[in-house]
């Protein structure tokens, strides 16, 4: 049976494509204050912040309920704009074997696009694929773009 899995979902994102990757790069502890009801926190617990294989810690809340992560950056491309986190420990840890969330920005025209994917590989068949958690990375895209842009 399939046990792995792949989601992408692609944002079109007003505030300019440098913004949200220098957020996550250098600055992902300030998510917190730009979508305080979704990131309660981001934490470096080995290197520096914006350097591969810096561990980092977020407490977020996802369906109504506080949750924490563990991830080291693994791959991070500034020509691409992309950065990738494997997870190590968390919620997520419970419901998958593996986990590797990229964000990726790109230009096309004139229109930035923040795209996220997420790859994984499910304990057992019983556990949904995660598109809430897809879903919800779209919504911090987008209290992200509301906060630098302001509200339309």
């Amino acid at each position: 049976m399939g046990l792995t899995g792949k989601l992408v979902a692609a944002i079109e994102f007003k505030a300019g494509g440098d913004v949200f990757h220098e957020l996550f790069r250098h600055k992902p502890q300030h998510i917190s204050t730009v979508t305080p009801d979704k990131v309660q926190g981001c934490e470096l617990h080995e290197g520096e912040f914006g350097h591969v294989g810096s561990i980092i810690c977020w407490k977020y809340t996802h369906d109504g309920k506080a949750k924490s992560a563990k991830q080291v950056i693994q791959a991070i491309d500034e020509e691409k704009k992309l950065i990738e986190f494997k997870m190590l420990e968390g919620d997520l840890m419970e419901l998958y074997k593996d986990f590797l969330i990229t964000l990726h920005v790109e230009t096309k025209g004139n229109i930035d696009l923040v795209t996220w994917t997420l790859e994984y590989e499910m304990l057992n068949e019983d556990v949904e694929h995660p598109i809430s958690l897809l879903s919800y990375f779209i919504e911090v895209t987008k209290d992200i773009e509301t906060h630098h842009v302001g509200k339309p």
